[in-house]
């Protein structure tokens, strides 16, 4: 037994115990319920890196405006599915002065957090056209788009963009949609995991890609602003959040509350479609649904499906969050600058310990700090690695869930982790190197 800051026995004890058969491919609650018996058992707290959640408290704007549509009495009255007129106005806004966009209020829908809006898209993108049954996505991803095409029994198909950056992506994206079976391609923008950013030039071959080969994008913005290398929070001033939206109409992006406004527990989200995919037509698509408009299908037969619509009093919420960010008198992008500053410090703790950035960097410039970052440590599979972090009382998870195919990286979270807890993230990692120098 190795001289480990948290109980080897322990430890040792619980991972046995959960009858995970492989730590490093457990799921990212299975580590979170593995960490909380630790750390009940040992009274010691763990340097928690691998739920991406919000860390910062809630906008205030939200719970009041919440608060106020309760007591006026939505709580007695279903939500239209398609949304409440005041957030899907300023919805539009939003996209007008934060990506420079131009999409009507009946396109933008509230969902039940990106996920539902995820999941909506592909069960509804996967009936447009019967000779298009797959899903493509730029990985490393958020590992539950793939749990959800399992749940669903849909297809996909995936590549780590690594080693695929600039004029590279071309070429590895034509691969797959000369196929035929492409009918959409799903990308986080900054990405999660990896933290990555597609560069105008990227989002531009993705755009004409899409156009030539009449698929969709689903890009996924639960991190909107978050590059922090450029100050994207001027509504109606350049720069603006980069998408790929300015190169092809076949798009539905993703917007979150959770993380740029740390709303996530109100579990809502918009889905923004273009003006021609929602108008577009398919026969098709009346094997499945009433109707053969897509925008119409996703909404009163796709998320009818799933929810019936978004809870009404949230709904209320990021319609005022959004309205007071289109307005300038909330700068929604300064609260979470702080993810970025902690990043810079944990980044540093890690590489000043022997360890080494896996994704660092975009078309040859350094990666930005922000919410996640990736790391390995030379001679130690990712998995492998998770394991053994355990025992020093940091916690994270394996790149090889994400669709990544840097098996040797882990990802790791800034949220969760106070500034208090720098000094013992610095001594365990000291204590790792010092174990496994040789």
């Amino acid at each position: 037994m190795k001289d480990t800051p948290i109980s080897y026995e322990v430890v040792h004890r619980h991972i046995q115990e959960s009858k995970i058969r492989n730590i490093g491919k457990a799921t990212i609650r299975e580590i979170k319920r593995l960490i909380n018996g630790i750390e009940t058992e040992t009274g010691e707290k763990f340097i928690r890196m691998e739920m991406g959640v919000p860390g910062l408290p809630a906008t205030a704007i939200g719970i009041e405006a919440e608060i106020e549509a309760l007591r006026n009495g939505v709580a007695a009255i279903y939500p239209d599915i398609e949304g409440t007129p005041v957030l899907k106005k300023e919805a539009a806004r939003f996209v007008k002065l934060f990506l420079d966009i131009d999409v009507d209020a009946a396109n933008c829908v509230p969902t039940v957090g990106s996920m539902q809006g995820g999941f909506a898209a592909f069960l509804t993108f996967s009936k447009i056209h019967r000779d298009k049954d797959t899903t493509l996505f730029i990985d490393p991803g958020f590992p539950v788009h793939h749990q959800q095409h399992k749940v669903l029994g849909q297809k996909f198909e995936t590549f780590d963009v690594y080693d695929f950056r600039g004029d590279k992506l071309r070429d590895k994206l034509i691969s797959y949609f000369e196929k035929g079976n492409i009918h959409s391609v799903l990308y986080s923008n900054p990405n999660n995991p990896s933290w990555i950013c597609f560069t105008d030039h990227e989002l531009q071959i993705i755009g004409e890609l899409a156009n030539q080969y009449n698929v969709i994008i689903i890009e996924d913005l639960a991190y909107f602003a978050m590059d922090f290398r450029k100050d994207y929070s001027k509504p109606g001033q350049p720069p603006y959040q980069p998408t790929v939206a300015k190169y092809t109409d076949n798009y539905v992006l993703l917007i979150s509350s959770s993380k740029a406004f740390s709303y996530a527990g109100q579990r809502i989200g918009m889905m923004i479609v273009s003006n021609k995919l929602f108008n577009t037509c398919s026969a098709d698509l009346l094997r499945y649904y009433s109707t053969d408009i897509v925008g119409r299908a996703l909404i009163y037969g796709t998320v009818y499906a799933l929810s019936a619509g978004t809870a009404h009093s949230t709904q209320y919420g990021m319609a005022a969050m959004l309205k007071a960010a289109n307005d300038g008198t909330f700068d929604f992008v300064e609260v979470v600058r702080e993810y970025g500053e902690k990043a810079k410090i944990m980044k540093k703790l890690f590489i000043d310990n022997g360890f080494r950035i896996v994704y660092d960097q975009d078309e040859g410039v350094p990666l930005a700090d922000g919410f996640y970052f990736t790391f390995s440590f030379p001679g130690i599979d990712g998995e492998a690695l998770l394991e053994e972090l355990l025992y020093y009382g940091i916690s994270a998870i394996a790149l090889s869930i994400t669709g990544s195919h840097r098996k040797e990286g882990i990802r790791a979270c800034v949220s969760l982790v106070k500034r208090d807890q720098f000094p013992a993230l610095e001594e365990r990692l000291r204590k790792f190197r010092e174990n496994h120098s040789g």
